[in-house]
């Protein structure tokens, strides 16, 4: 199926299919759920995780394809029990050599029972071998399995070496939404590395802080992460410029390099602290208003419970605009704009829509029209529209101060914006700020929003700790005498409590590294240029890397924590901003946003909620709430 599409559509080839074409004589019979993927038959699906919705309406010549879905005998243990499969297909054995993964054997043994719906075989013990040219990590843990010797690649445990068949169950049991719940069952099972294929994708997954720690020593001067392919053909196909966050190489250090010194480095966020102080101060304001107007009395004062989550939404929005453009664009009216609306609904919908096309050739599904292509595409035109009006009024706003005699930064000691600086400077091109913004403006709504949604749930069910944070934070804010940015240094609190949300509620449940080296994890030999995934879900909820790693306790992140857990691995327990030179580009501006609602919120409201139990999760390329939690805001 590759293969023909390639061909189709002028496509680069691929020698292991060729290889394997080739093994097959070209007799190969393509089985009926794959020739679903393409058929017409797929019915009509708009909830962002369809699959199969993407190649709705399409029509093929499928005469060639053929195959059909039957039962196949239930395999063996090695001890005798029975390996549920939830299905297989019935090819001819060429075809194996094109399409591997599904446990068909011959042999009983081969198969052992994992889970339902998967089924691998064992990884056998390279007794004394090793890979020529790789030495085995100092101090690093035996594979699983009891081998002494080195480990070849392929004898890490998977999940299924057939992509498409591995996508079609996911397509069928709806794992994209559960996908952190999927990754850490299948570490339950498998243990702490196992390979996946999953459509067009293949990575290596781990979750132990020494072997995070050893992926990202072999990460290079240019660190390379996944591409968000649909992303990439967006701006490729709508002829856009790349910001930092998919480019790579050189050009991406070197863009890179100079954004630094705008949004990470101590000087910038000493800039643009007032201003997202500002915007949580009128919050606060807001809420406080509402609550007093809306909320029922009690003995100490006024309550109101709410879903936050719009307000918060807008929140994000409103001190992301103050901080890359220098205004405020007026969410906390009493009628906000639409236009704002519609860009938090475009961001939610792009996220949406990102996970399957991960999985499949997204510049095919362009060419094709597909409509899952189409939404996600619309939703990113809406967000370009968006950033490019407000970046055009800032650019007009900024060259009349030109004109006027003052620089981009305005008058002296007076900060404009992320995008005042970048002008100012002038080693960017006008293009190339466009397209940072724009990102940083895209990727800056959700995954503030969200992970404050979890703060306040956890802080509501909390008491104690809601108390503790309180407390200091009031003894910080009193000696800082409304400094935020030495309110913040006082009190490390809250800085553990954003830690500790995103250790429990990681906003992305991966961290991806191609080492540019080969390297040993668990024994196990991974060929340079392998795109190896830190999961950060499983890693927050292991009890082999935290203790008691169901308690909310932000002071577990403390001043004393050496980052030494049970697995080792130094400080590689939180890394829901990513890490070194290719960490979150936005991670100062995020977590100060954060800290400082927070703050505010602690010194004016109490939280409380109605259920102490966990919220319910679901995965749209970020991890969110199944169901926005209500919280109840009571004056204090």
């Amino acid at each position: 199926m590759r293969d023909h599409f390639r061909k189709k559509y002028q496509l680069s080839k691929s020698s292991k299919d060729t290889s394997h074409l080739s093994a097959a004589q070209g007799k190969v019979a393509l089985p009926r759920q794959l020739a679903k993927l393409i058929g017409p038959e797929t019915p009509a699906k708009d909830d962002g995780y369809n699959l199969l919705s993407a190649f709705q309406g399409l029509n093929f010549n499928m005469g060639m394809l053929g195959g059909k879905q039957t039962k196949s005998p239930t395999p063996m243990s090695v001890n005798g029990e029975a390996c549920k499969t939830m299905w297989s297909v019935s090819v001819s054995p060429s075809v194996l050599q094109v399409i591997q993964g599904m446990c068909v054997s011959v042999r009983p043994a081969a198969c052992v029972r994992i889970q339902r719906g998967m089924c691998v075989c064992p990884a056998g013990t390279v007794a004394g071998r090793g890979v020529e040219g790789v030495t085995p990590a100092r101090g690093g843990p035996a594979g699983r399995g009891g081998g002494r010797g080195l480990r070849r690649f392929e004898e890490i445990p998977h999940t299924g070496s057939s992509g498409w068949l591995n996508l079609v169950k996911f397509w069928r049991e709806d794992r994209f939404k559960l996908l952190h719940k999927h990754m850490e069952r299948t570490f339950n099972t498998l243990g702490p590395i196992y390979r996946e294929r999953l459509g067009t994708q293949s990575t290596v997954n781990i979750l132990l802080p020494s072997d995070i720690s050893e992926l990202f020593r072999s990460e290079g001067l240019h660190p390379r992460r996944m591409t968000l392919q649909p992303w990439a053909t967006h701006r490729e196909t709508r002829q856009h410029s790349k910001g930092v966050f998919l480019k790579n190489g050189a050009e991406w250090r070197a863009d890179r390099l100079l954004l630094n010194r705008e949004v990470m480095m101590a000087p910038a966020v000493r800039r643009f602290l007032p201003l997202l102080d500002e915007v949580a101060r009128d919050f606060c304001r807001q809420l406080a208003t509402r609550v007093e107007k809306e909320g029922g009395e009690e003995e100490r004062g006024h309550s109101l419970t709410i879903d936050p989550s719009p307000d918060l939404f807008r929140f994000a929005l409103e001190a992301s605009c103050h901080v890359l453009y220098g205004e405020r664009i007026g969410l906390f009216s009493t009628s906000p704009s639409q236009e704002s609306q519609k860009f938090i609904f475009a961001v939610e919908r792009m996220l949406a829509t990102t996970p399957p096309l991960l999985y499949l050739p997204p510049r095919l599904l362009w060419r094709l029209g597909a409509p899952l292509w189409t939404q996600h595409a619309t939703a990113w035109d809406h967000i370009f529209s968006h950033a490019e009006k407000r970046i055009q009024r800032g650019v007009q706003r900024l060259r009349s101060t030109q004109a006027a005699g003052g620089g981009s930064g305005g008058t002296e000691g007076e900060f404009t914006g992320i995008l005042g600086q970048l002008m100012d400077k002038g080693q960017l091109s006008l293009e190339l700020i466009r397209a940072n913004i724009t990102e940083l403006m895209a990727g800056g709504v959700d995954t503030t929003a969200v992970p404050l949604q979890f703060a306040l749930y956890e802080l509501g069910r909390n008491p104690a700790v809601q108390e503790q944070v309180r407390g200091q934070v009031r003894a910080a804010w009193a000696r800082a005498g409304g400094d935020a940015y030495k309110a913040l240094q006082g009190a490390p609190l809250l800085k553990g409590l954003v830690k500790e949300t995103l250790r429990l509620y990681p906003v992305g449940i991966t961290v991806q590294r191609y080492p540019v080296r080969d390297i040993i994890i668990q024994n196990y030999h991974i060929p340079a240029g392998t795109c190896v995934q830190a999961c950060l879900y499983p890693l927050g909820r292991s009890r082999d890397v935290f203790q008691d790693p169901e308690r909310f306790d932000p002071g577990r992140w403390g001043a004393q924590e050496s980052g030494e857990g049970p697995a080792g691995g130094g400080g590689f327990r939180s890394l829901a901003f990513g890490f070194g030179a290719r960490q979150c580009v936005g991670r100062r501006i995020a977590e100060n946003e954060m800290q400082l609602l927070l703050m505010h919120i602690l010194l004016s409201f109490r939280l409380s909620v109605s259920s102490s139990e966990e919220l319910s999760t679901k995965y749209t390329l970020i991890l969110q709430p199944e169901t926005s939690p209500r919280i109840t805001f009571s004056t204090l």
